[in-house]
C-alpha cells in the first residue's frame, strides 16, 4: 500500500488511500472538487485533512497535540467558529454526493468519509491522522499488506545524476529486485526494455532525493524507495509501473502491459491535429490535466502531450499551430520547469508557454490569453463585420434629406451600429450610405437595439458616387436594412457568434436569403 496527499495541485492515481487536504477557511474550492471527482471516478478511499485550524481567530496553539485535546484548550468563540465552518464543509461534501463526519464520531467507516482537523504549521491533529491511517490499514488492508513475491513497483521520478547518468527513483511495494534483472518501463517513445545496472539506496538517515553517495545492493526487498541505474532511461515516465521480465515471461506481453496507461492517455489527443500541447511532471498529473481540459465547461483540444521539463523540441512541436490556428500555438506546462533554450525559442517563434502548479490557474492564464486574442480579432474585423438590422422611417422625422441624410427610425429587428452600411431592398437594393452616428434623446450612442427609436445620420460610402436623397431615391414607406455579404456573415460567425442572440441570427438568415447570398 502507498499513501499520498492531494495538495490541490496534483492527482496521483496509482494509490490505494489518499489524503484530501481541505482549507477550513475556504472550504471546497474548484481544485479540490476536481481532485474529489478523480477520487470518485477511481473509487479511491480517502481521508479529509481539514487543515489550517490554527487560522481560526483566537486559536491557542498546542503543538503536535491530538485534536480533541487541542480543542479543549480553545475558547467557546473558537469552538463555535470551528463548528460553523465544519458544518459548511460537511454540507459542501453532501452537495458532491458524499457523507463526511469527524473521525472520532464516525461509526460507518467505508460509508462515511472521516474528517481529521489538522494544522500543518503547529502539528495539532497530525497524531490523529496517523492513528486513523493505522486503523484504516488494519481494518481494510490486512491481506494486502502481506508480502508477495510478485514485483509491484512504481516510477516516482526520472533524473540525471552526475556520475550515474539518467536514473529512476522507484517505490518497491512488493517483491524483490535484483541487480541484472531485465525490466520494462513506460517511455514517451514506447516501452523501454533494459537491465538494472545498479540498485542504490541512500545511507541511513538520508533521503533518496538528497545528493551524495549511495549504498550499492545486489538485491532489495519490498517495501522501500530505490534508485535504479540502467541504460535508456532518458524517456521513462514518472508515475508509471516498472515490470520485471521473469524466466518464463513473454517480453512482448510485458511491453504491452507497461504501455497500457500511456495508451489510455494518448487516446485523448485530438485526432484532427488541432489543439494545445500539454506537459506535466508525471503520468498521473498529465491524466488529471487532460481530464480537466476535456470537461464540457473547459473543452480545450489537445494535439500533443509530454512529461517532464519543456524543451526546445516541445516548442517546435507547438509552433506547427502558428499557421493553422494561432490561439493553439501554446504549451500548458503543469508543475514542470521550462529550459532557458525552450523559453528563448518560444519568444522567437511566438509560441506561448503557460506555467502553473494548479490546474485552474493554468486554465485562467490560457483563457485570459484567448479572450485577449478574441478582442484583437474583433477590433480587426469591426470595420467589415456588419450586424443585421431592419429599420422603419418614422413619420415627421425627416431632419435632413441629403448629405448627410438624418432620419428618425424605429428599430424593428436586430442591432443598429455606427458604421453599418444601409440599403433599400424595395429600390433594387440601392446603397444610401453608412450610419455615421446614432442619437437617443439627444445623446450619442454607438449601438441601438430592437424596440428603440433613434435618430441616425447616414453619410455616403463613396465620395465619388452621387449622394442619395430622401424623396428622390427612397420614400418614407421603404424599409432600411443593413447590407450584409458572405464576408460579413463569416466574420460575425468567427468573431461575434456569442454577441448575437438567436433572434438576431435568425435575422441574419432572413437577410442572407433576401440578398441571395450562397
Amino acid at each position: 500500500m502507498s499513501h499520498s496527499q492531494i495538495c490541490g495541485h496534483e492527482a496521483l492515481v496509482y494509490v490505494t488511500l489518499q489524503f484530501l487536504v481541505v482549507d477550513i477557511m475556504h472550504g471546497l474550492e474548484p481544485q479540490t472538487i476536481e481532485s474529489l471527482n478523480l477520487l470518485k471516478m477511481r473509487n479511491t478511499e480517502f481521508i479529509v485533512a481539514l487543515n489550517k485550524v490554527d487560522r481560526l481567530y483566537g486559536w491557542k496553539s498546542s503543538p503536535n497535540a491530538p485534536i480533541v485535546k487541542a480543542m479543549k484548550q480553545q475558547s467557546n468563540d473558537v469552538q463555535n467558529e470551528f463548528k460553523m465552518r465544519l458544518t459548511q464543509i460537511v454540507t459542501q461534501f453532501k452537495e458532491q454526493g458524499l457523507n463526511t463526519e469527524l473521525y472520532y464520531k464516525n461509526r460507518e467507516m467505508g460509508e462515511t468519509f472521516s474528517i481529521v482537523p489538522t494544522s500543518a504549521v503547529t502539528g495539532e491533529g497530525i497524531p490523529d491522522l496517523l492513528l486513523l491511517l493505522v486503523q484504516w490499514t488494519q481494518k481494510t488492508m490486512e491481506t494486502k499488506l502481506m508480502f508477495v513475491s510478485e514485483v509491484q513497483c512504481t516510477v516516482l521520478e526520472v533524473k540525471v545524476i552526475e556520475g550515474l547518468g539518467t536514473t529512476i527513483d522507484v517505490v518497491l511495494v512488493n517483491g524483490v529486485l535484483h541487480e541484472g534483472d531485465q525490466i520494462v518501463v513506460c517511455g514517451m517513445q514506447g516501452p523501454i526494455v533494459t537491465t538494472i545496472r545498479a540498485l542504490l539506496t541512500p545511507h541511513p538517515m538520508k533521503e533518496l532525493r538528497v545528493k551524495g553517495s549511495y549504498q550499492h545492493h545486489k538485491e532489495l526487498k519490498a517495501a522501500q524507495g530505490i534508485k535504479i541505474t540502467a541504460q535508456g532511461l532518458e524517456h521513462a515516465i514518472a508515475g508509471t509501473g516498472l515490470y520485471v521480465v521473469g524466466p518464463g515471461d513473454d517480453v512482448e506481453v510485458v511491453k504491452e502491459a507497461t504501455m497500457q496507461d500511456m495508451n489510455t492517455v494518448m487516446s485523448r489527443i485530438d485526432k484532427s491535429g488541432e489543439g494545445v500541447c500539454v506537459q506535466a511532471s508525471t503520468l498521473g498529473s498529465l491524466e488529471a490535466l487532460l481530464e480537466f481540459l476535456k470537461s464540457p465547461a473547459v473543452n480545450i483540444p489537445v494535439s500533443g502531450i509530454s512529461i517532464g521539463p519543456v524543451h526546445k523540441r516541445d516548442v517546435m512541436r507547438a509552433s506547427v499551430m502558428l499557421e493553422r490556428k494561432k490561439e493553439y500555438a501554446a504549451i500548458l506546462a503543469f508543475d514542470v520547469k521550462v529550459t532557458p533554450e525552450a523559453r528563448e525559442l518560444a519568444e522567437e517563434t511566438g509560441v506561448k508557454i503557460f506555467i502553473a502548479d494548479i490546474i485552474y490557474h493554468l486554465f485562467d492564464q490560457f483563457k485570459a490569453y484567448i479572450d485577449n486574442l478574441k478582442e484583437e480579432k474583433k477590433k480587426e474585423a469591426s470595420e467589415e463585420a456588419v450586424f443585421p438590422c431592419l429599420l422603419k422611417i418614422m413619420p415627421n422625422c425627416i431632419f435632413n434629406k441629403k448629405d448627410p441624410i438624418v432620419l428618425g427610425v424605429d428599430i424593428l429587428e436586430g442591432i443598429a451600429k455606427v458604421g453599418t452600411p444601409i440599403c433599400i431592398p424595395s429600390r433594387d437594393f440601392i446603397d444610401i450610405g453608412r450610419v455615421a452616428s446614432i442619437e437617443i434623446n439627444h445623446k450619442q450612442v454607438d449601438v441601438a437595439k430592437k424596440g428603440q427609436k433613434v435618430a441616425i445620420k447616414i453619410v455616403g460610402s463613396n465620395s465619388e458616387e452621387q449622394q442619395k436623397m430622401f424623396g428622390r431615391h427612397f420614400e418614407i414607406d421603404d424599409e432600411l436594412v443593413s447590407h450584409i455579404s458572405r464576408r460579413s456573415i463569416d466574420l460575425l460567425k468567427e468573431n461575434y457568434r456569442d454577441d448575437l442572440s438567436l433572434e438576431e441570427w435568425k435575422l441574419v438568415v432572413k437577410l442572407k436569403n433576401l440578398f441571395k447570398i450562397q
